[in-house]
């Protein structure tokens, strides 16, 4: 049988068309909690800044792409990963195996315990003080979880849940809580800028964050790797040092290799 020329075009474009398309992706897709330095927020020129920024674009220009960011409260980053609209969330998210169950995350690559945040001239002075009192907690976080399934328990008179750490601490300083419950480092850093407030009491959970991805995503293997890289290189260490203005600890998250978290 003999094959013009028309012939093998038309065939290629058969083969082609079978094999689908194979245009790789060029940019990962980001959200971001645009308030919540200094692990991301924005800076005045627009663009995003912090330690989880740092790190994801790193992974990504490992991988060659460059990362594309949007801004979402906190709540909706889980139904951004979960329908497919971003690739990646940043936000000091907890790697938890309820969170597990709908979504992937990349190893840790940061250790953190929530605590209680108070007025420092006011009364609520431990965890303990806050029975009886108003507790502010960011929907849909940690702190969220552990103030419900701790309520009963602590004497908690009610919880009350905000879109943005900025409106609890707020909220806070006005007296229209008593104590916030949330995550230290982001608390910590806040009350550089906001006086009166501080971190009064400390919750240990042994909390990790991770990049939370959509479930099974294709690049999650990859970007695991690349942060496995970047700890193996020192990376990770000097993006710790330039944000948090020391060395991480030995042992940590920062510094140590992990497996893929599994649910």
């Amino acid at each position: 049988m003999n094959f013009t020329r028309r012939n093998l075009l038309v065939l290629a474009a058969v083969i082609g068309m079978a094999a689908g398309p194979a245009v790789a992706q060029e940019a990962l897709n980001v959200g971001s909690y645009p308030n919540n330095p200094p692990f991301e927020f924005k800076a005045e020129s627009g663009n995003f800044e912090g330690f989880e920024v740092d790190m994801v674009t790193e992974a990504a220009k490992r991988l060659g792409m460059t990362v594309n960011i949007q801004g979402l409260d906190f709540q909706p980053l889980f139904a951004a990963t979960s329908s497919g609209r971003i690739d990646v969330a940043i936000s000091s998210i907890t790697i938890t195996k309820e969170r597990l169950g709908s979504q992937s995350f990349t190893q840790p690559y940061y250790d953190s315990d929530m605590g209680v945040a108070a007025k420092v001239d006011g009364s609520v002075k431990t965890l303990a003080d806050l029975k009886g009192k108003i507790v502010g907690v960011l929907s849909g976080s940690t702190g969220e979880k552990w103030s419900k399934e701790n309520q009963a328990a602590q004497g908690f008179a009610e919880i009350k849940g905000y879109n943005t750490q900025q409106d609890v601490l707020l909220d806070l300083n006005a007296g229209r809580v008593d104590g916030v419950v949330s995550d230290i480092p982001g608390m910590q850093y806040a009350f550089t800028k906001m006086q009166g407030l501080a971190v009064v009491d400390r919750i240990k959970t042994g909390e990790q964050y991770g990049l939370m991805m959509t479930k099974d995503h294709p690049l999650l293997g990859k970007i695991n790797d690349a942060l496995t890289e970047m700890k193996k290189d020192g990376t990770t260490q000097t993006i710790h040092k330039k944000w948090f203005g020391a060395d991480a600890p030995e042992g940590s998250s920062t510094v140590t290799e992990a497996p893929l978290p599994k649910a």
